[in-house]
């Protein structure tokens, strides 16, 4: 396992559609670990393997429940809306107020290529949510509905 480098918003990976993933191997495994530790390191919540510079559907998320590892996450059910401040590791230095939906279920593989369906509330389905966003090329703050800069 190593640390990645996160990219910051501007670079063109973070705007494209990341691609599915066909074949769960070592890299891909090995990619899991890498953004597992990366987000931990840069003390996130979720991390979108486009943020790592790699356009693949995968994603890691940590709400403090335990790691999830999603290969081609997709949500399939969503409920309720809530406001809240989100921030990104990709853009530092900024927070919204966005609007999501407050519970999700979202299906996904693990690392096995086992399917997995999630259902997350609250803090969680943002989680969730945003980290998928970033594999269709959408940031927080495109959605926000008030930017935040910290000083």
């Amino acid at each position: 396992m190593s640390s990645r480098k996160i990219v910051k918003v501007g670079d063109p990976v973070l705007r494209q559609q990341a691609k599915p993933v066909t074949v769960i191997n070592k890299k891909i495994k090995r990619l899991l670990d890498d953004m597992a530790e990366t987000m931990y390191q840069a003390r996130g919540v979720g991390l979108a393997a486009p943020q790592v510079g790699v356009s693949k559907r995968i994603i890691v998320v940590d709400v403090g429940e335990g790691l999830w590892e999603l290969i081609n996450p997709e949500i399939i059910f969503r409920e309720g809306e809530e406001v809240d401040l989100e921030g990104c590791l990709s853009i530092p230095g900024v927070t919204g107020e966005v609007m999501r939906a407050s519970r999700v279920r979202v299906r996904g593989l693990n690392r096995n290529g086992q399917q997995q369906v999630i259902t997350a509330e609250g803090f969680g389905a943002r989680a969730f949510q945003h980290e998928i966003d970033h594999l269709d090329g959408i940031l927080f703050i495109d959605k926000a509905l008030r930017i935040i800069k910290q000083e």
